[in-house]
């Protein structure tokens, strides 16, 4: 599993090879990297939900390890999500705290 099928904004950074030493353009400003890795996890949480919702009706296909497996990487995209997001404040904070 890559880092891309989790957040999907990543997914540039994550496909460059280890010894390039070029580094790329970005193809798209901040606030539409951000909309797209929070329109990820959202679409995780929602596919997670239908799978759990599939299996606890029994639905043909569904089973406890797809629920669990999506259930997981919705966890992982939430999580990484927060943690993006607590590092944004805490460099928010640094720099207000700054004298000049």
């Amino acid at each position: 599993m890559t880092i891309s099928s989790i957040f999907p904004a990543f997914g540039a950074a994550g496909a460059q090879s280890a010894g390039a030493s070029a580094i790329a353009a970005p193809s798209a400003n901040f606030l539409d990297m951000i909309t797209g890795a929070l329109h990820g996890v959202s679409a995780a949480q929602s596919a997670a939900s239908k799978a759990e919702a599939s299996y606890a009706v029994g639905a043909a296909g569904a089973t406890l390890p797809k629920a669990l497996v999506s259930s997981d990487q919705a966890e992982v995209a939430w999580n990484a999500t927060v943690a993006v997001r607590n590092e944004v404040v805490s460099a928010y904070q640094s720099i207000m705290n700054m004298q000049f």
